[in-house]
């Protein structure tokens, strides 16, 4: 790690955050992006407070522009990052009668366009080079239909897609897509959508343990080493995650009697 450069997004809290501390430790120089100045640079202080291998950039993550200048920036600043880990996202559980048409925009820009538009700007740069990382962060949504999350899911879902795709794309190069999907974490989301949170079906909850925001970052962090392809987390999703592969009728029905 003592020679990696290693870009956040999402990185001022949460899962990103916590992902970045773990690779500091490592040995890592992080670099921070989100929206929120303040929340960056506390972010950045908690992880070293003499900000030694770590910086921050404000950035409005779904704006094409501020996307490719803040790239331009970290360029010039910092070098050609080698792993680009995109853990930005947002956006509430609502149903198709409560979600405006807004919702549906901001959801898909945040993670969807924020992740799309973050990889290809740096990959045009990585080329040259030959080799790099990317790792999206995802939800256990993209993998099954739950109630109320008209606007979430798809997301999610289009995070998958678009994982696979440049699995696709990239396959036979240098360059590694690893795919992320984790079930419930402690983190300021849910905070900020206990909405979100109570809708989760009920046979999830029971089921599957919540992670803590630490072992989500623990889980992203190790992934830089071992570059695995596809990581579900914890462990007993991946076996609902292969039940409704051959099972989907009846996950389906158990999903939305408990949701």
């Amino acid at each position: 790690m003592h020679n990696s450069l290693i870009l956040i997004t999402g990185g001022s809290s949460g899962i990103g955050k916590a992902a970045a501390t773990q690779l500091h430790k490592q040995g890592a120089k992080v670099i921070l992006q989100a929206r929120n100045i303040e929340k960056l640079r506390k972010a950045a202080y908690d992880i070293d407070p003499s900000e030694n291998r770590v910086s921050y950039y404000a950035t409005d993550l779904t704006d094409q522009n501020a996307v490719a200048l803040a790239a331009q920036k970290i360029f010039e600043n910092e070098g050609l990052p080698d792993v680009i880990i995109n853990s930005a996202g947002s956006g509430e559980w609502l149903s198709f009668k409560e979600a405006t048409l807004s919702h549906y925009r901001s959801t898909m820009d945040s993670p969807y366009i924020a992740t799309a538009l973050t990889c290809k700007v740096f990959f045009d740069k990585m080329q040259e080079r030959g080799t790099g990382h990317f790792i999206i962060i995802n939800s256990a949504a993209a993998y099954f239909s739950f109630q109320k999350t008209t606007g979430y899911s798809p997301a999610r879902w289009a995070m998958l897609g678009f994982s696979r795709s440049l699995q696709a794309d990239l396959f036979e190069t240098d360059f590694t897509v690893s795919s992320i999907a984790l079930g419930k974490v402690d983190s300021p989301y849910f905070q900020n959508n206990p909405v979100s949170e109570e809708r989760i079906p009920k046979i999830s909850n029971r089921l599957i343990p919540t992670l803590s925001v630490e072992a989500a970052g623990k889980i992203v962090a190790k992934n830089v080493r071992t570059k695995k392809a596809v990581v579900i987390k914890p462990f007993i999703l991946s076996l609902f995650v292969f039940l409704n592969r051959f099972f989907p009728s009846v996950m389906r029905w158990l999903l939305r009697i408990t949701g």
